[in-house]
């Protein structure tokens, strides 16, 4: 007895070319992120369930992979504890920088910049004065004062 396994058969309209599925693989895939209302409400259907297997229809449900989501759903009842429902809406990443200390270390790059300016002049001035010595013009500070007034 010989058996043979054939394609399915699809129903093609004449004249019309269907499109190539397309390559494109997204370099990452993004994960989805729960909120506390959404971390609440997973819980409360979770903790309604009563008969076997419904925790994984609830968990395929919510797009949750079975082996992460059981150990997700134990955290998420520890943090749910009285008094936890602010560590269920914490956010990731890094804390946003204080203004104060974001002002203060402004002032301070602004600060160096202005006493590098400062130390460039003096600079500056002093090797006027010392051109001005050799070539034996004299300076008067007074005459100096004096046309910045007027």
């Amino acid at each position: 007895m010989t058996v043979t396994m054939t394609a399915p058969r699809t129903r093609v309209d004449p004249g019309v070319v269907p499109s190539p599925p397309d390559p494109e693989v997204p370099e990452k895939a993004k994960r989805r992120r729960f909120g506390a209302e959404d971390k609440l409400a997973i819980l409360g259907e979770a903790d309604r369930c009563t008969e076997p297997g419904q925790i994984g229809a609830l968990l395929r449900r919510e797009r949750l992979s079975s082996s992460s989501s059981s150990s997700s759903l134990v955290d998420w009842r520890r943090q749910r504890e009285p008094g936890a429902l602010a560590a269920l809406a914490g956010t990731r990443g890094p804390k946003p920088a204080d203004p104060a200390r974001v002002e203060a270390e402004r002032l301070w790059r602004e600060h160096q910049r202005l006493g590098g300016r400062l130390a460039q002049a003096e600079r500056i001035i002093q090797i006027q004065g010392n051109v001005s010595e050799l070539l034996g013009i004299p300076l008067d500070p007074a005459s100096d004062h004096e046309q910045r007034a007027t």
